[in-house]
């Protein structure tokens, strides 16, 4: 009986030393899977279970055509991503988009701790890599409009034909302030001027919802109940102030010009609960933003208190040294230590970056501690946005991609980004036009080419020519929707000065400007309207009366032509909704846009900026004819 009674005592201090450790388990376990807890317990309870191997694979955002699903489960990846131009396949449907989605998110959902993967693609004016979907004006015509009410209205559009194919992570908002348009990606740019881009932040909310005012300021806030997605702000910081507008150059400026031109946006990015804020290829004052941990650690995530996740653009961490990935060792290691949180690998090799961030935090080079603050950072936004609760999309948004009212949505956009710089010679105007014109001619490259008039970063990355690119209104199109029926609408592309003198044309449209372009693909030193534009501008606008509409990402040299023009329009890169041009160009609306870029005169006066002493602009910032509407 002691025999009995003494090994009954020795089972139940058996039971007793393992007990604690399973009770705790169990309960770490429910408490991040509970979505009625505390965010920053789920996250403590979740990273109180994870291996080093674990922890290293939300790091990872990787380009959607190198892993699958086995990848993403095996390596525990934390993000896809569709780079520009990545989709499922040519033309894709919502349908398409949501299962290969999901074909990831299984692989993710079937590992050990089950954390859902976040997927990510750019969408910087309207989600631009779907088929189909609403292309909106790029950044640059929506500072035109200075409607911060407009620019959230799109990112409510923009959020939910995202969501409808499966995306919960945005690239956008850019909220570079461009200070020379040599520069590639000034499209990209609301303004040069710092409180416009301010202005237009309140995206923000539209991507993510608004910011109840229980939530610190500084901590990402994402509506889960209403179809929302992360957004991201970007490129920190002094992108848009690179030595002669080279892409990715040194940004040589005072801490009295960084932070009263280039920051101040993110100060309200944050403000407005952005999650993620992506780091600029550029270098500040000689130090790689990838690698610059005064202001990605001290400033940002210190000072600032930004409690979201920091991310690198594409592959970025390889442009830390002079020879990109040349010692891919040392840039894994300058970015973790400057305290970004997740690294785009892009077509890289994921195990190569696994393996040396694993060896680096073995050897201590790279603290447990950065690992642990980039892991919690994550998490939290996958927790704030519910993706745990609804990891796996659906197909019931899928008929709101390129919805009519995100058309009419992007119409409105394009009618109040116009500008008009010339109406009329001799005190005679020539717009609105009159839709009864017996007979009109319209010309130009850009005039029936859906590519040229969306611009770069649609469909693919670099955009393309062709009405094939996707599906819109090119304003050709738009012109023969508006007209009278009896009107005859001549259309060539390139018209000689015979056929221009013996055609009996009423008044001509001429469109012409940039053809596509993306990133460092744009940069340029000359800002000359490509050929033929400037023969068809001619040829057309001195033998008969005519409107000439630019469409750009950015001013052009202009001045040889403005005086042959009766009347010239800046049109930006407007998107799929061309009717949105006719709809001013004939008066259904008046033009309202006001210049959000000082026009030069000459590429040899650049930089220049309003404030500058050497300001001498053909047309300053704030410029922009009105006209009435024809309807009221």
């Amino acid at each position: 009986m002691a025999r009995i009674s003494t090994f009954l005592v020795v089972l139940l201090l058996l039971l007793l030393c393992f007990w604690t450790p399973i009770a705790e388990s169990t309960t770490e376990y429910v408490t991040y899977k509970d979505p009625k807890a505390p965010i920053g317990a789920r996250v403590r309870s979740l990273m109180k279970m994870m291996t080093l191997p674990e922890k290293i694979g939300q790091l990872i955002q990787a380009e959607r055509g190198q892993v699958n699903a086995d990848i993403v489960k095996q390596y525990f990846i934390g993000s896809v991503l569709s780079s520009g131009g990545s989709a499922p396949r040519p033309e894709a449907s919502p349908k398409d988009w949501v299962d290969m989605i999901n074909g990831f998110q299984n692989g993710s959902l079937s590992t050990r701790l089950g954390i859902p993967m976040l997927y990510a693609s750019d969408a910087v004016h309207g989600h631009n890599n779907a088929y189909n979907a609403t292309i909106f004006p790029h950044n640059v015509g929506l500072g035109v409009t200075r409607d911060p009410d407009l620019v959230k209205r799109i990112g409510v559009a923009t959020a939910l034909e995202a969501r409808a194919t499966g995306v919960g992570y945005v690239f956008a908002p850019c909220i570079a302030v461009c200070r020379d348009p040599r520069w590639g990606k000034c499209y990209e740019s609301y303004s040069e001027d710092a409180e416009i881009v301010r202005m237009m932040t309140e995206i923000i909310p539209g991507l993510q919802g608004d910011v109840p005012n229980t939530t610190r300021k500084g901590v990402p806030f994402v509506n889960k109940k209403d179809n929302k997605v992360v957004a991201c702000a970007k490129h920190f910081v002094g992108d848009g102030g690179t030595f002669e507008g080279i892409d990715g150059n040194n940004t040589v400026i005072s801490n009295q010009d960084l932070f009263r031109i280039h920051v101040p946006a993110y100060w309200d990015s944050i403000y407005k609960g952005v999650s993620t804020i992506m780091v600029s290829f550029s270098s500040l004052n000689g130090v790689k933003m990838h690698a610059n941990y005064h202001m990605v650690t001290r400033y940002l995530k210190q000072r600032v208190k930004f409690r979201g996740f920091v991310i690198t653009d594409f592959q970025g961490i390889d442009k830390i040294t002079p020879i990109p990935g040349e010692n891919y060792t040392y840039s894994v290691q300058e970015a973790l230590l400057a305290g970004i949180d997740m690294i785009m690998i892009g077509y890289n090799n994921y195990i190569d970056f696994i393996n040396i961030t694993t060896k680096l935090v073995e050897q201590n080079v790279v603290p447990m501690s950065r690992i642990d603050d980039a892991v919690q950072r994550i998490l939290r936004v996958k927790f704030t946005m519910g993706l745990f609760e609804n990891p796996l999309a659906n197909y019931n948004l899928a008929d709101k991609v390129g919805c009519k009212e995100h058309r009419e949505l992007a119409r409105e956009a394009v009618r109040k980004s116009l500008v008009l710089l010339r109406n009329g010679k001799g005190g005679e105007t020539l717009l609105p036009l009159h839709k009864n014109a017996p007979k009109i001619l319209v010309a130009g490259t850009h005039a029936d080419n859906l590519g040229y008039q969306c611009g770069g970063w649609t469909i693919d990355w670099q955009g393309r020519s062709g009405n094939d690119l996707t599906v819109g209104t090119t304003i050709l199109q738009a012109i023969r929707a508006t007209v009278d029926s009896s009107t005859d609408v001549t259309y060539e592309e390139n018209p000689t000065d015979d056929f221009v003198k013996s055609g009996n044309f009423t008044y001509a449209v001429v469109v012409v400007g940039e053809r596509p372009y993306a990133e460092y693909m744009g940069d340029s030193n000359n800002l000359f309207i490509p050929a033929p534009g400037p023969d068809t501008i001619i040829n057309v606008c001195e033998n008969v009366k005519c409107v000439v509409i630019l469409v750009s990402g950015r001013p052009l040299v202009i001045g040889p032509y403005i005086a042959t023009a009766d009347a010239f329009v800046a049109a930006w890169l407007p998107g799929t909704e061309g009717q949105g041009v006719a709809d001013v160009l004939f008066g259904d609306y008046g033009f309202t846009g006001k210049l959000a870029r000082t026009w030069f005169r000459r590429v040899d006066q650049l930089p220049m900026n309003i404030g500058d002493p050497h300001y001498d602009a053909l047309f300053p910032i704030g410029y922009g004819l009105t006209t009435n509407s024809t309807s009221q």
